[in-house]
């Protein structure tokens, strides 16, 4: 389990934020952040305010990495590229979480490590990550200012015959239902989205596309929305084009997969990041991911591509 609990002990009264500044490393921020979000427990309950004090035995709630061995694709001095696998999460949803990309992250180069940017848990490929402090302010930005070039792969339900470009805003829904806010959609009351799609290659058998997606914009589920809107939903996609009921069965995970085969046709998402392209240092990187997505694809939809 990444978050574990563990009794501390103050010789003296003092700040809280201090004692996690001078006896575990943390700087000022982090330190005054893991308070603020009821890290600190004094007899048992947490302290929120960042200036508390402790003396005595006290329990601290930090993150202890585990690994399961993930080799990263790319290890430079200032960053590493993980190819991650569908079906594993960036960072951790709950303190509950078992594993997630994060684990691995700081279990291999250390604290000050840390994750970039998201994919959703399902897509699989390339997640770039910042070796120390100062590289993760460069890149984020990057990212902020769409300096960053990325290009993924889908296979689609569907003939896409030509290449496209779709510019339809896209919102989240605000309704109360859990279910439907995990929902994006296209409004023109949303924020301007962008992406390109060029077909790749299409099988008449199974009547799928394979598609090179290329956004310009960074929203959540972005790709995944606009080729729904334009009829093409992404094979194996548990959200956009299925029932309200299969997507709590999908959540619950009570969903087989071979009900997930019949319902959207894959066992997985079949959306990888398979290519990034960016400046970092007056050195410019263009990496791609290794892993075989087409490999992948026959896999997950239990059929040979032809």
């Amino acid at each position: 389990m990444p978050f574990i609990k563990k009794k501390m002990f103050a010789k003296e009264k003092q700040k809280a934020f201090l004692f996690l500044i001078n006896e575990l490393g943390y700087t000022q921020r982090e330190a005054q952040r893991f308070i603020s979000k009821g890290r600190v427990l004094v007899d048992g309950e947490k302290m929120l305010k960042t200036a508390g004090e402790v003396e005595g035995e006290f329990e601290f709630i930090y993150f202890e990495p585990i690994t399961k061995g993930l080799v990263p694709a790319y290890v430079e001095e200032e960053f590493v590229l993980f190819d991650k696998p569908s079906g594993v999460l960036v960072h951790p949803q709950t303190k509950k979480t078992p594993y997630s990309l994060i684990d691995e992250l700081k279990y291999q180069f250390g604290r000050d490590a840390n994750i970039a940017h998201r994919i959703d848990q399902e897509t699989s490929g390339l997640v770039l990550c910042a070796r120390n402090k100062v590289s993760e302010r460069e890149i984020k930005m990057m990212f902020q200012e769409r300096e960053m070039k990325k290009k993924y792969l889908a296979l689609v339900h569907g003939h896409l015959e030509n290449d496209l470009c779709v510019e339809s805003p896209l919102l989240r829904s605000k309704a109360e239902s859990a279910i439907v806010r995990m929902v994006v959609h296209v409004h023109e009351t949303g924020k301007a989205s962008k992406t390109d799609f060029k077909p790749l290659e299409y099988y008449p058998k199974l009547n799928m596309t394979l598609v090179e997606c290329s956004p310009y914009t960074g929203r959540q589920h972005q790709i995944r929305v606009h080729l729904f809107h334009v009829k093409h939903p992404i094979v194996g996609d548990p959200v956009y084009g299925q029932s309200e009921e299969d997507m709590v069965k999908f959540l619950d995970k009570t969903l087989t997969p071979e009900e997930r085969i019949k319902k959207s046709g894959a066992t997985r998402l079949l959306l990888h990041a398979n290519e990034l392209e960016f400046n970092l240092y007056d050195k410019d990187y263009s990496v791609k991911s290794k892993v075989d997505f087409l490999f992948e694809i026959s896999k997950s939809i239990n059929h040979t591509l032809e």
